[in-house]
């Protein structure tokens, strides 16, 4: 039996296929993002799990597609701790662009991830290449969650948001400056706690104005700033751009889908597939090619 995992750094996704690629688990933990995230915090994350115990010895093959898998030193430390658990199991740990492109074509494209974190590979039909290391949430991850949490709180204090909006998002979030330094500085996983104000954007209350001029101005103007900076470090790095589509996976392109296709096009560029949740891709790349 193989266990496939998607992981980001809010939540983690698994999934064990039997040599038949039928589905005998699926199931959920928080996220493994191994640059952010302490090895005892990993390992408890993965052995509390009470759907993946039964199998900590049964799993012959591991592959672990990750957020914050890039470099090396993260990657052998989720790779110890993940050895520590499933003890039979020969395990890889890969970036999390891997499993997006697997999910996303099997043709040339430049593949792009919206998630919690950002980032963006070049797939030319075979090989994937990355042309911008990933240096996380404090210094990239443009149109990311955490980015645009970042850019509400900041809006916020800075009154820059409309009043209607400042009004809810008072009421949905602590807002204290000292909780927020708490959270940003001393508590672990930052930038979870920065994308989990990203909801706002996407979740309206049922007391918000749906049809508010000012209020779609500013989320388009604040979703569209993103996304342009983003294309203009993650995918216009890339020679290629103009001649290939490009894909994206994760919430935050599933959502904005309509603001993407606006900011493409002066550039020239093609949107392809946008897909929620790359698992599922996955699982069918395993079933087609793997097993």
């Amino acid at each position: 039996m193989v266990l496939i995992t998607d992981g980001g750094s809010t939540k983690c996704d698994w999934i064990l296929l039997n040599p038949l690629g039928e589905v005998v688990i699926r199931t959920r933990s928080l996220g493994l993002n191994p640059a952010v995230v302490l090895e005892e915090d990993l390992f408890e994350r993965i052995s509390t799990n009470e759907d993946l115990k039964t199998y900590f010895t049964a799993v012959k093959e591991l592959d672990f597609y990750g957020a914050g898998c890039g470099t090396k030193t993260p990657v052998l430390l989720l790779k110890s701790v993940l050895e520590r658990i499933f003890t039979n199991a020969k395990v890889t740990v890969n970036e999390d662009t891997v499993a997006a492109v697997y999910a996303a074509t099997t043709k040339p494209g430049i593949v792009c991830i919206l998630g919690t974190g950002s980032n963006s590979s070049y797939f030319d039909g075979k090989e994937i290449h990355s042309s911008v290391a990933s240096l996380g949430y404090s210094l990239m991850d443009e149109a990311s969650g955490n980015y645009f949490g970042k850019r509400l709180i900041r809006d916020y204090f800075y009154k820059k948001m409309p009043s209607i909006l400042a009004l809810e998002f008072k009421r949905r979030f602590n807002l204290d400056p000292d909780d927020i330094k708490l959270n940003l500085y001393k508590k672990s996983n930052p930038n979870m706690y920065l994308a989990s104000f990203a909801q706002f954007i996407f979740d309206p209350s049922e007391n918000r104005p749906n049809n508010a001029g000012e209020i779609n101005g500013y989320f388009y103007k604040l979703i569209s700033e993103g996304m342009l900076k983003f294309i203009e470090y993650r995918i216009l790095c890339y020679k290629e751009a103009q001649r290939v589509p490009i894909h994206f996976i994760g919430s935050i392109a599933y959502f904005s889908e309509d603001i993407i296709r606006d900011c493409m096009k002066p550039y020239n560029l093609e949107l392809g597939n946008i897909i929620r949740r790359p698992i599922d891709g996955l699982i069918e790349y395993y079933r087609n090619n793997r097993l």
